[in-house]
Parts: structure tokens; C-alpha cells; sequence
């Protein structure tokens, strides 16, 4: 069957995947593929996952850090379209200068709204620590007035970080288990589930398999996430120099 980088899915789009999975199966009489044990397995864990998440996403904690990610998003966004645009300046000084910011930015990956939150909560520490501490940023900041640019992503990443860990402190007092826990586990289920179904696939010698029907609705499924794996990449890419959060 047809792969996904698990890993890449934000929570909310993992979920919705998994339990589009279990979906499909159970409308083609899963009893008789003889993939039960497995599937209740991968059932179970998609039902402890949605749970947490619930939990999470009832958190005012939680509310107010998307919108801080959101700020701190627009932010580092709107630095990186700003020094894109003065690189095709008419003064050779201005480009090299933006040319030169854009760099440090890239020292650090690729796509720093797409990172998960502590990645890109460290990310920005280490860009705002080159640009005000090390001279030749400083002085290319104070070209472009990005002062209030800059104080602005650190204020929100500062006080992101600090709401970040108010509501992991609160996750260990109320539950020891993390989402990134559950989804682990439940990726475990789903691969079992999965290489029952293409085992059993292979091992019929008669054709049609009785698999084929689920397998192509599973493959058509995955498909469609992947694109929107792809999607997102590219919209990034033109958008970052060049981020699921937990």
C-alpha cells in the first residue's frame, strides 16, 4: 500500500487520518478480511488518542498558544517577504545586505513556521541572538529599520515559550501521557494493521483479491494526504527561508 511520513501530519490532520482509515475498513466487512484482532488493536488507540487531544484542545492554554504561534508566524513571515523583496533593490548594497539576513535564517533549516513548537521556539532564539548581537546583522537590521520587526518576535516567541511550558506543566499534573506518546503507539497499530492487509494480499493466488477494494480506497485516502503534505511544502517554500505540533 501506498506510504506517508506520519510524522509530517499536525495532530488535528493525524486524527482525522487514522480514524479515515479505520473508517474505510469497517465499511468493507472487516470481519470477513480477517485483519479483527489488528483492526480493534488500531481502533483502541485512535479512541485514547482522540481523547487526549480532546483534553488539549479544551485547554485555554492551548487556544492562546495558537494564536501566539499564529503572531510569532506573521511575524517571521513578514521579515522573510520583506528581505526577499530589497534583494532585487536597484542598490547593490541593499541586496547584498538583505541577501546576508536571509542567509543566517537559512543556517537554521528550512521552513521555520512549518517546525513543531519547541523547534521553532529555539529556531528564533538563535536568529534573534545573531541579529542582535553579532555586528554585521545589527547593522543590516538597522538598514531596513526591522528593529520593531525583531522585538516583536521575540516578544511573542519569548511568551510563547512561557505559555508553552505553563501547559506542559499542566499536561504532567492532570495525565503522564502525551499526544506525541499516543501517536506513537497508534502508529504502531496502524503499520501492524497495515502489513496484515498487504500480507494477506499477497499471499492470495486466485484473483480478485478480496483486498484489492480496500486497499485502493486505503491507497486513494493516503494519496490525498500526502498531497497535502506536498501542498504545504511548497506553499512554504515560497513563503520561509526555507516548520505539528504537539
Amino acid at each position: 500500500m501506498n506510504t506517508i511520513e506520519l510524522k509530517l501530519l499536525r495532530n488535528a490532520e493525524y486524527l482525522q487520518y487514522v480514524k479515515d482509515y479505520l473508517g474505510i475498513i469497517n465499511l468493507n466487512n472487516s470481519i470477513q478480511l480477517g485483519i479483527e484482532a489488528k483492526l480493534n488493536a488500531f481502533a483502541g488507540k485512535i479512541t485514547e488518542l482522540e481523547a487526549l487531544y480532546k483534553k488539549a484542545m479544551a485547554s485555554e492554554k492551548t487556544q492562546e498558544l495558537l494564536i501566539l504561534d499564529e503572531r510569532r508566524d506573521n511575524a517571521v513571515n513578514g521579515i522573510y517577504y520583506f528581505l526577499l523583496s530589497q534583494t532585487y533593490h536597484y542598490e547593490a548594497g541593499r541586496q547584498q545586505q538583505a541577501q546576508l539576513l536571509l542567509s543566517n535564517m537559512e543556517l537554521y533549516g528550512s521552513g521555520i513556521a512549518r517546525l513543531n513548537y519547541q523547534a521553532e521556539t529555539a529556531t528564533l532564539n538563535n536568529i534573534i541572538l545573531d541579529w542582535q548581537s553579532k555586528p554585521e546583522l545589527t547593522d543590516a537590521v538597522s538598514t531596513f529599520n526591522l528593529s520593531a520587526w525583531v522585538n516583536e518576535l521575540k516578544t511573542v516567541n519569548e511568551e510563547f515559550n512561557t505559555k508553552y511550558l505553563s501547559r506542559t506543566q499542566e499536561y504532567g499534573d492532570a495525565n503522564p501521557e502525551t499526544i506525541k506518546l499516543k501517536r506513537e503507539e497508534t502508529n504502531t497499530a496502524y503499520y501492524a494493521l497495515r502489513d496484515r492487509i498487504d500480507a494477506l494480499h499477497l499471499l492470495v493466488e486466485t484473483p480478485p483479491s478480496p483486498y484489492a477494494t480496500v486497499i485502493n480506497q486505503l491507497n486513494a485516502l493516503t494519496d490525498q494526504y500526502n498531497k497535502l503534505l506536498v501542498n504545504r511544502t511548497e506553499s512554504s517554500n515560497l513563503g520561509n527561508a526555507e516548520n505539528p505540533s504537539v
